[in-house]
């Protein structure tokens, strides 16, 4: 998979992809990242990405014309399955998303910015519309990096233990159950007997019943009727 992002302030967003998973998915040649500073094909001198909004309407936009001439000259240079436009007034992101997103090769995410970005790049480009939540970031970079995390994690080979992502949180509509570790007793606390015990049929029966239970709790909307 690779993944362009179009970005006004790429220091914001470089260091999630200089550690961790994103980084041995980069190394081990999985996945590429490649983050593209919108000012580059600003305009003048000043290289102006923005401009106040028509309307009078508080706050600055990003200018089409920048825009265009970035979008473009990726496009120039291969074909995008999904070019996503990161905003609070997208669809808010899943892990269905992740899902069918982890499968695209290539994807190119704009950030936005300011007030957004004007429409017509929008209506022009944009196949996917996406919100990370209910609420307002400075810019769509940290949300760059949480989709790009959420669709690299997926890929085979990224994970050490590749079933791990399959028992994360929402892949079945249901919270992961509680986890433990050794050791098996601390401070008087101990694991349930069922997770020692080998038993591979009761362990897994314990663990969607957990999982059941915690999604009934905390987040009952997952489970629809």
């Amino acid at each position: 998979m690779r993944i362009d992002i179009i970005t006004v302030l790429p220091e914001l967003i470089r260091s999630p992809f200089e550690a961790s998973i994103l980084k041995r998915a980069q190394q081990k040649g999985i996945a590429e990242v490649h983050l593209h500073d919108l000012k580059a094909f600003g305009m003048g001198k000043h290289k102006q990405v923005d401009d106040y909004s028509f309307g009078g309407n508080a706050g600055m936009v990003l200018r089409p014309e920048p825009l265009f001439a970035c979008i473009e000259s990726l496009q120039a240079e291969r074909s995008y399955d999904a070019i996503i436009y990161t905003t609070p007034d997208g669809k808010r992101f899943d892990q269905k998303d992740a899902n069918q997103l982890s499968l695209l090769g290539n994807v190119l995410i704009i950030c936005g910015h300011y007030k957004g970005i004007d429409q017509r790049v929008r209506d022009h480009f944009v196949t996917h519309e996406i919100s990370i939540g209910d609420y307002v970031l400075s810019g769509g970079e940290l949300a760059a990096a949480v989709i790009s995390d959420a669709l690299i994690r997926l890929i085979p080979g990224v994970l050490n233990d590749e079933t791990s992502a399959l028992t994360d949180s929402f892949q079945d509509d249901l919270l992961a159950p509680p986890v433990y570790t050794r050791p098996a007793e601390f401070r008087g606390m101990t694991v349930p007997d069922v997770l020692t015990s080998g038993h591979a049929k009761k362990i897994e029966e314990w663990n969607h019943a957990q999982a059941l239970a915690r999604t009934q709790e905390r987040r009952p909307d997952l489970l629809g009727e």
